[in-house]
């Protein structure tokens, strides 16, 4: 048995959820992976991805990915991070998990850290 850290998995969304599908199609991904428990997968939105922790996903393209897949992405232990100061925060409502707010420093860190980055 190895003593070795599991791969950290960034995947950063940063296409608008109203317009695209792809945002949903990365929680999905991140959420299967995670399901794994091989690697630690870290979610970051930036710009209208924001919008994907809106407390109304049905305004979203492919809602059906936010409200299934998100909650098990919050119950990983490792927080969803969001742009620091994105106009798009006050138009969330109640998000359906947990998230923390990350300046471009914070996402650098979370790059640096990272085995992997996907971008969406």
């Amino acid at each position: 048995m190895s003593d070795t850290a599991p791969p950290i998995v960034l995947v950063i969304v940063t296409s608008d959820p109203r317009t695209s599908p792809r945002p949903a199609e990365a929680v999905r991904i991140a959420a299967g992976v995670a399901a794994w428990k091989k690697a630690i997968v870290r979610l970051h939105f930036q710009g209208p991805a924001v919008l994907c922790l809106s407390e109304f996903p049905d305004e979203l393209m492919d809602e059906d990915n936010f409200t299934r897949y998100l909650p098990l992405l919050g119950d990983t232990g490792h927080p969803v991070t969001v742009e620091s100061g994105s106009v798009h925060l006050t138009e969330l409502g109640e998000a359906p998990v947990p998230f923390e707010e990350a300046d471009a420093s914070a996402l650098s860190t979370l790059v640096a850290q990272a085995t992997s980055v996907m971008r969406f």
